[in-house]
């Protein structure tokens, strides 16, 4: 991804923490939860983990591990 999408999914995860992550994980997605229930709890949780979570974790290694084939 470039910077200007990772840019613009942090400047959606400091106005609503749960779009951000949204963008980056998918609605249905553990990290999404995690940032819905921070946020309902309070606001700036949620902020912090949101932030983190799009900065931090890549969304495509576990995808790589969960798909990968197993060999014999």
């Amino acid at each position: 991804m470039g910077v200007c999408c990772t840019f613009l999914e942090i400047l959606c995860a400091i106005l609503l923490p749960p779009l951000g992550v949204f963008f980056r994980h998918g609605c249905c997605s553990l990290e999404f939860c995690i940032c819905l229930v921070l946020t309902i709890l309070g606001y700036i949780p949620g902020m912090i983990y949101a932030v983190y979570v799009i900065v931090a974790v890549d969304p495509d290694h576990y995808r790589r591990e969960y798909y990968e084939p197993i060999n014999p």
